[in-house]
Parts: C-alpha cells; sequence; structure tokens
C-alpha cells in the first residue's frame, strides 16, 4: 500500500529505492521513514515535504540523483546500501555538506569467491559442459579439452579490498598474479603493471574488480581486449560500465578472446543476444554479493550507518575522501 504523506514530519528519512524487507521494516520501526517508491505521487512529497528529509538511503543502483539531491535542503547523509556508490555525485554532495557511506568489507569475501568460481567455471568451460551433458551430447562425443587455470598468469584489475581478496585466494592455485591500479600499492608482493593494455597483454586471465563510475567507464577498452588475446579468459565482477561492452562483443564474436565470466553489464538486465547465444561466455545475473549472510550483513551496516547519523550526526562507514566507488 502506498505511504500516507504526513502533513509534518522532522527529521524524515527518505527510502529512495527498495530495500531487503528486514532493512525496511528496520529503518520503519527506529526512525519516521518514507519509502519514495512507494508513494503514489513522490514527486509531490519531495516538493511539499522536501526540507523534513535529514538523511536518504538507497541502493549502490539507484544512488540520489543531483536533482533529489537539491530538492531536499536539510540533506545530511547519504546512506547506500552496497559498496558502490557511482550513481551518486559523492563531491557534489559533499560540497553541500552531506556526507555519503556505503558497506564496504561485508561484502568482499563472497565477491572474491564468485570471482574466482566465475573464472574457474570459464577457463574449464563448466557451465557449457554442464549444457553439453543436459542435451545429451556426451553420448555422441567427448566434451571438448579445455584450459587449466592452475598455473597461469591472471592480471587482477583494481587491487582494492576485493581485488586484493581474490588474489588472495588465487595463490592458493598457484597462479602468478599482477595487478593494475592508478598508482601501486604499498605492502603487496604482486607485480605492478601500469595499464591495463599492458596487463592484458601480459595474462592468460584479465579478473576486473576496479571500481565504477566516470573515471573507469570503457576502461577494458577493444585495445585491452586485443592484448588479452584469442587465448585470454576476462573475468567482470566489477561494475558493467568499466567494460566497452560493443568491443566485448565483437571479440567474443570473432574469437579474439577466449571466453568470458560477466556478473555485471551495461544496461541489466539487458544482456546483448551475442552473449546469449555464445557458449563460451558465463552469464551471471549480478549476483557476486547475492548471499543471504551478505545481504544480512549489508543490511545491518546500512542500519548502523543511519543510526549513527541520525544520533550522534556523523555516519559510521563514510566513503574515502576524493575516492571512485569501488564494487
Amino acid at each position: 500500500m502506498p505511504n500516507s504523506i504526513p502533513t509534518s514530519a522532522p527529521d524524515t528519512v527518505l527510502q529512495v529505492a527498495p530495500l531487503l524487507p528486514a532493512l525496511e521494516g528496520a529503518l520503519a520501526e527506529h526512525f519516521h521513514t518514507v519509502r519514495l517508491p512507494e508513494l503514489s505521487d513522490p514527486a509531490a512529497y519531495v516538493r511539499d515535504h522536501g526540507k523534513d528529509v535529514v538523511a536518504a538511503v538507497t541502493s549502490a543502483r539507484a544512488g540520489v540523483s543531483d536533482a533529489l539531491m537539491d530538492a531536499l535542503p536539510r540533506l545530511g547523509a547519504i546512506v547506500h546500501f552496497g559498496v558502490g556508490y557511482e550513481t551518486t555525485d559523492v563531491v557534489r554532495a559533499r560540497a553541500r555538506g552531506i556526507d555519503v557511506s556505503n558497506t564496504p568489507d561485508v561484502l568482499t569475501d563472497c565477491v572474491a569467491d564468485l570471482a574466482v568460481g566465475a573464472l574457474i567455471d570459464v577457463m574449464r568451460r563448466m557451465s557449457a559442459a554442464d549444457r553439453y551433458v543436459r542435451a545429451g551430447g556426451w553420448a555422441d562425443a567427448p566434451f571438448p579439452l579445455t584450459s587449466r587455470m592452475s598455473g597461469k598468469r591472471v592480471g587482477v584489475l583494481g587491487l582494492g579490498r576485493i581485488g586484493r581478496a581474490v588474489a588472495q585466494r588465487l595463490d592458493g592455485f598457484g597462479v602468478q598474479v599482477s595487478y593494475c591500479t592508478r598508482s601501486p600499492v604499498a605492502g603487496v608482493g604482486y607485480r605492478y603493471l601500469p595499464t591495463a593494455e599492458a596487463l592484458a597483454e601480459w595474462c592468460d586471465a584479465l579478473v576486473v574488480t576496479v571500481a565504477g563510475g566516470r573515471g573507469t567507464e570503457g576502461l577494458v577498452s577493444a585495445a585491452v581486449l586485443d592484448a588479452l588475446g584469442p587465448q585470454g579468459h576476462l573475468v567482470n565482477v566489477a561494475r558493467g560500465s568499466v567494460v566497452d561492452e560493443p568491443a566485448l562483443v565483437a571479440a567474443v564474436e570473432a574469437g579474439r578472446i577466449a571466453g568470458a565470466a560477466l556478473d555485471v553489464f551495461t544496461d541489466e538486465p539487458n544482456v546483448p543476444p551475442a552473449l546469449l547465444e555464445s557458449d563460451r561466455v558465463v552469464l551471471l545475473p549480478h549476483i557476486a554479493s547475492a548471499t543471504r549472510e551478505t545481504r544480512a550483513a549489508m543490511g545491518d551496516l546500512t542500519l548502523r550507518n543511519v543510526r549513527r547519523f541520525m544520533t550522534e550526526g556523523v555516519l559510521l562507514t563514510p566513503v574515502p575522501e576524493a575516492s571512485p566507488s569501488a564494487h
């Protein structure tokens, strides 16, 4: 049922996007919360009651638009359910005195687990082999040989929390790991390469964990894919925007890369038909952090951020200053 619009509601928490039911319930229990998507006329609420909103809670996918930010004169905090926050202009928010938080760390392990699983899947063609058995192909001929992962060279594009967790897991497979970031990361023993193209040229498989946002849009370009080459594999658990999707489609169709495992896409949930049709591509519906345990932890951290702001005026996990988001 749509929310009723109160006549006077100071210190309102505005829920900008659908969230976990448990989190929505906790927000409603502890704070005066208005769920914007459920209102019959969201624009009217913002126009008439925007002055009451002091905190906005949103998803990583939805963020808070510039227009909404401008319509909330008392807004002091934007709390993201998710580690990504590229959908919110953080610099603009902070210029207005609005702090921004996300949910780092709590999803690192699950995203890293899935990245490594996707890498094994695409190199050993496990999903394709499953389809082969189900279609009766095994009765006619053995499944084609695949590529081993152990002992290979794997590049990690973006060595933040998730990138490091991926690299640590890969250590157990005896692979050589190199990485690319804007500058070398202190205290790690992995080889640093200065560009995505150089990393792709060096490695047998490229795992993308770099931040989303304007600064990394199209970073995995046609040139990077060509450098990865016809024996190379791509795994993306970051953001769809990081990969030049038309260039990836062209590379897959032409066999200029061996395969790809993708958890994210440019226009979710829409996936290019050419990728759907390719048996060398593993397609996942943006599920890297989608475990019960991780989503519960994300919800808990989101709630604690809101509670900290509403009681003390500060956030528990503010995003780093002058830093893009990371998946």
